[in-house]
């Protein structure tokens, strides 16, 4: 299994997880000056369980934080994983008012 990569083109973009030639996990976003806006994570079924999900959940929040930008959890796996640990992802949480 790669490291989790980015790839990202004109606002949109996604965190991904290859073994060999196949795509074995991604997470969806779009990009704003002052935003991430993540639609959707998805882990083949042979490799739940695995942790995958939540090394992309890592990557992308690292990348947040570097980048000063809000991320806005429309994925229910991030939203989800942001009110489990509030502590972890207040700081870039656009969490609506």
């Amino acid at each position: 299994m790669e490291p989790v990569q980015l790839m990202l083109l004109k606002g949109k973009g996604m965190f991904y997880i290859r073994e060999g030639e196949r795509t074995i996990a991604e997470m969806v976003f779009d990009k704003s000056d002052t935003a991430l806006t993540v639609y959707h994570t998805e882990v083949v079924p042979e490799a739940e369980g695995k942790g995958i999900a939540g090394e992309l959940l890592t990557a992308m929040v690292e990348y947040a934080r570097q980048h000063q930008l809000k991320v806005v959890p429309l994925c229910p796996y991030v939203h989800a994983q942001f009110k489990r640990h509030p502590e972890r992802y207040q700081d870039v949480w656009a969490q609506s008012r």
